[in-house]
């Protein structure tokens, strides 16, 4: 998972049009990956700001696959695409337990 915070001066709508074409773009070309999923935080009118404006999930077979994606020119590519539109942007590796009712 990865958890981004826009830019000082990027507008919300600015940063998920932003993610949701040209960095997905990039993204799915990553070596490795078998899946991409984008949430976008929704802040209802007077709150606060959030600590973060959405959380990628990128879906590797193992993390060495994750690691070995980044160390690509495209994953630099990705990278940078990234850092271009964020202040912010913390990485957790996890392990996903699902349940059904």
């Amino acid at each position: 998972m990865i958890m981004l915070k826009r830019k000082e001066g990027i507008s919300r709508h600015d940063f998920g049009k932003w993610w949701l074409t040209q960095h997905k773009g990039l993204a799915l070309q990553l070596p490795g990956l078998k899946k991409y999923a984008v949430s976008l935080v929704d802040v209802p009118e007077g709150e606060d700001e959030p600590m973060y404006d959405g959380v990628a999930e990128l879906w590797f077979d193992k993390k060495e696959d994750l690691a070995a994606a980044y160390t690509t020119e495209l994953g630099g590519k990705v990278a940078a695409d990234s850092m271009a539109m964020v202040c912010k942007r913390d990485r957790l590796l996890t392990y996903e337990h699902t349940f059904e009712p």
